[in-house]
C-alpha cells in the first residue's frame, strides 16, 4: 500500500490533506490532524467510500473557490475533473466528477510522446483562473478561462514550457508569492533520483525564467535537502503548505514547508513502489 500525491491546506484549525492510494489500484484517501506531530497516526478515510468518487481517481489538489464559496477538489481521471463541496472535512460530501476538458487535447496528443496528460493544478488570479498540467514528455502545458465562467470554459491548451522528456516530466505546482506580483512554478524532474526545479514569472501567463533549476542546484533535491535519506528515490510529487486555502495558491516563500512524496521501496513495476510523505522545511 502507498500513499503519495498529496494535497494539503490548513483551514478551520486542522491541516487537511489529501492524496494519492494504492493498493491494487488508485484512488483517494483523506486525513486530517492539528500538530504535524499526529500526521503518522491520523485515521485515513477512502474517498472510494463515497459512491461518487469509485474508481481510478488519483493526484488530488485542494482550493476553495470564494467566487463560489465552494470548495474544489481536483484530480485526474485520466481526463482532468473535480468535485465540489462545503464542508473539505466530509468525504462523503463530494459531488459526483465533472471534467474541466473532456478529451486529450490535439496539442497533448501530438506532443506527449509515451506519456499522457497527467497532474493537473489550478490557479487564478483576478480575472482568470488556469489549468496546468504536464505530459511526461517534457512538456507543461496551460488552459484558461475567465474566473466569472470557471469552471466552465477551458480553452484549448498552450505549452507554458518546454525541455526534454525527465528535465520536465510531472508533478508541476504554481503558487503566487504573498507580498510580490511574481508566480512560482516548481516542476519534478528525474536524473539522480526524483528532483525539483523552480522557475519565477510576473504572470500567469507570462514567460518562465529559471530560478533553481539544475540538479546541482535545484529547488529540492537530494543535493540540497538533508534527513530524507529514507526516500531512496530523491523528493518527488508534493505540495508546499498553504494557510490561505484560496484559488490565489498563495504561499509565504519566508516560511516554505513542503509535503512530498518519498518512495520507501522499489517494486517489480512502477505500480508496486511503496511511498510514503515527507515534510521539508525551507532552511533560512
Amino acid at each position: 500500500m502507498s500513499i503519495k500525491d498529496p494535497t494539503v491546506l490548513f483551514h478551520d484549525g486542522k491541516w487537511h490533506v489529501y492524496a494519492t492510494h494504492y493498493a491494487g489500484g488508485y484512488n483517494m484517501t483523506y486525513l486530517n490532524f492539528t500538530d504535524w506531530d499526529q500526521a503518522g497516526s491520523a485515521p485515513k478515510t477512502l474517498l472510494s467510500t463515497n459512491r461518487n468518487l469509485t474508481g481510478y481517481k488519483c493526484a488530488p489538489q485542494l482550493f476553495y473557490f470564494s467566487p463560489q464559496k465552494l470548495w474544489y477538489l481536483v484530480y485526474q481521471t485520466q481526463p482532468p475533473a473535480y468535485s465540489t463541496s462545503t464542508n473539505p472535512s466530509d468525504v462523503r460530501s463530494w459531488s459526483a466528477p465533472k471534467t474541466f476538458i473532456a478529451r486529450e487535447p490535439a496539442i497533448v496528443t501530438e506532443n506527449k510522446g509515451s506519456g499522457t496528460w497527467i497532474d493537473f493544478w489550478v490557479i487564478c488570479d483576478d480575472a482568470n483562473c488556469y489549468l496546468f498540467f504536464s505530459d511526461d514528455n517534457g512538456h507543461l502545458y496551460r488552459s484558461q478561462t475567465s474566473k466569472s465562467n470557471f469552471p466552465n470554459g477551458f480553452g484549448t491548451p498552450v505549452i507554458a514550457l518546454s525541455d526534454s522528456r525527465f528535465a520536465l516530466f510531472e508533478a508541476a505546482n504554481v503558487y503566487k508569492i504573498k507580498g510580490s506580483n511574481k508566480y512560482l512554478l516548481i516542476h519534478e524532474a528525474i536524473g539522480d533520483g526524483r528532483y525539483f526545479r523552480s522557475w519565477t514569472a510576473d504572470r500567469l501567463d507570462g514567460a518562465w525564467t529559471p530560478l533553481a533549476a539544475t540538479q546541482a542546484n535545484p529547488f529540492a533535491g537530494k543535493s540540497n535537502v538533508t534527513g530524507a535519506g529514507w526516500s531512496n528515490d530523491g523528493i518527488s510529487h508534493g505540495e508546499m503548505l498553504r494557510d490561505n486555502p484560496d484559488e490565489t495558491m498563495t504561499i509565504d516563500t519566508c516560511n516554505m514547508r513542503y509535503l512530498f512524496q518519498g518512495r520507501t521501496r522499489a517494486g517489480s513495476s512502477y505500480d508496486l513502489n511503496e511511498y510514503s510523505l515527507g515534510l521539508l522545511t525551507a532552511v533560512p
